[in-house]
């Protein structure tokens, strides 16, 4: 295995490093999931770890299949279609309400987003690049709780 270029991340796993990776999925997925869920918010622990974890899956199946490592466009196809699908999860935490004042209420929006973020965290932890997931968790968790009181009403 070449480890001086990041093409050995594409090459099929031992059952270590796949459970390390998953793990990390499931790990980052809870770091955005447990502020979610502390806040109460319609899409939890559960769920951003579960987003996470499904991404994951959804690379490293082309990954283990060896299909990723003969073409890099298979795996382009795969992330192509995670993205796009996971807006359909997000889309579904996202309400629009009219108020008695007539005003258009929405809600839903940084939960939403943060199911994105938790799908790119899983793809990242997927493809090994488990650095880059830890620090993009850690970001996120510090937007989802810090940046709040900064925001207008």
């Amino acid at each position: 295995m070449d480890r001086s270029s990041n093409s050995f991340l594409l090459l099929p796993l031992d059952v270590s490093e796949l459970l390390f990776r998953l793990a990390i999925a499931l790990l980052v997925g809870a770091i955005v999931g447990f502020e979610r869920e502390v806040k109460d918010k319609s899409a939890g622990l559960r769920t951003h770890m579960l987003v996470s974890l499904g991404a994951a899956f959804f690379v490293l199946i082309p990954i283990q299949l060896e299909v990723a490592h003969q073409s890099v466009e298979a795996l382009s196809r795969v992330l192509q279609g995670i993205i796009a699908g996971i807006g359909f999860v997000g889309g579904g935490v996202i309400l629009r309400n009219q108020t008695r004042a007539g005003n258009t209420e929405v809600k839903g929006l940084t939960t939403a987003s943060a199911i994105w973020v938790s799908c790119g965290l899983g793809v990242a932890a997927g493809c090994g690049l488990w650095i880059m997931a830890l620090v993009g968790a850690v970001l996120s968790l510090m937007t989802l709780a810090v940046i709040k009181p900064l925001e207008r009403n």
